[in-house]
């Protein structure tokens, strides 16, 4: 620092740029080179890690059991003993509600794991080998994407039947294109590097390759297209559950509770907002999350 007189006729000390880096940090209270998040990524983040515990432990925020009420308390609106209320069958919405995150979230990540480890195996074989099995699997994700993903995943539930695991099967062939095309372009953009191909001149061997080039690139792109695909998986199923071909009563999954209120919507509005809400919030969290981290891969951001 160098030393300059103030007005007064004190001597002062003149700060450098870096200083008053520094000292602004320190005014705000946030210490240099600390990275912050917009307010919106963390109570996307925050909603999500409360959506995994109540998944987890759901017991430890209810003690109401989900699938056993009493008649008598039907359609009880929200109050002190029921903070959501209660449905026709007097079952404590609030308690299925909590419950039905576990089935939705299962579901839903079921889905989306089916889809990455088949559209990442397609797509890197798509994008490594002969150029002929390279059309036909370009043809077959040419196939699926053709119907929308509702539809494709009724098609499948409807061969293979309901349940939570056919649900989970169905919504992952659903969204096998959008994976494999996404790694079978960023294989044969690794694949075709200066660098990749030295490695080959050095007798580096196509499975070292593969590990120490192809798959990280292909895990850094997939990890930011799976948080935004997870949300549009759990309102898929919740969609296919509300028509009749996802888990049956009375499971408390979101979708089956919306399809249960819908016949008392007019006299009572509890049974059907909370569920609905709980997926609205799911998808923004999920979406919010996956659109950050698109920046950042993309490196948009700071």
């Amino acid at each position: 620092m160098n030393a300059s007189t103030h007005p007064s006729g004190e001597a002062t000390a003149a700060l450098a740029p870096a200083d008053l880096v520094g000292l602004d940090a320190a005014r705000i209270g946030v210490a240099p080179g600390r990275r912050t998040y917009p307010p919106g990524i963390a109570a996307a983040a925050l909603f999500l890690a409360v959506l995994l515990a109540v998944a987890a432990a759901p017991t430890l925020f209810t003690g109401y059991d989900p699938l056993t009420g009493n008649v008598l308390e039907g359609l009880k609106a929200p109050n002190w003993e029921h903070l959501f209320g209660t449905d026709r069958l007097g079952r404590d919405v609030f308690a299925r509600t909590v419950h039905g995150a576990r089935y939705s979230l299962l579901i839903g990540l079921g889905g989306m794991a089916i889809s990455v480890v088949a559209g990442v195996f397609l797509g890197i074989l798509a994008g490594l080998r002969h150029r002929l099995l390279d059309e036909g699997i370009a043809r077959v994700f040419d196939v699926l994407s053709s119907f929308p993903g509702v539809l494709l995943a009724m098609l499948v539930v409807t061969f293979l039947g309901q349940g939570m695991v056919n649900i989970a099967i169905a919504v992952g062939i659903a969204g096998i294109p959008k994976f494999g095309r996404v790694v079978r372009a960023q294989t044969q953009l690794v694949r075709d590097a200066d660098y990749v191909t030295q490695a080959a001149v050095y007798g580096l061997g196509r499975g070292q390759v593969f590990v120490r080039h192809v798959l990280p690139n292909v895990l850094v792109a997939i990890s930011v297209i799976a948080t935004v695909y997870v949300g549009s998986t759990i309102l898929t199923v919740s969609g296919l559950s509300f028509l009749g071909l996802g888990p049956q009563p009375p499971t408390p999954e979101w979708g089956v509770m919306l399809a249960e209120s819908r016949d008392v919507l007019r006299v009572a509005w509890w049974p059907a907002i909370f569920p609905g809400a709980a997926i609205t919030l799911t998808v923004i969290a999920f979406s919010t999350l996956g659109g950050y981290l698109q920046k950042r891969f993309e490196g948009r951001l700071a």
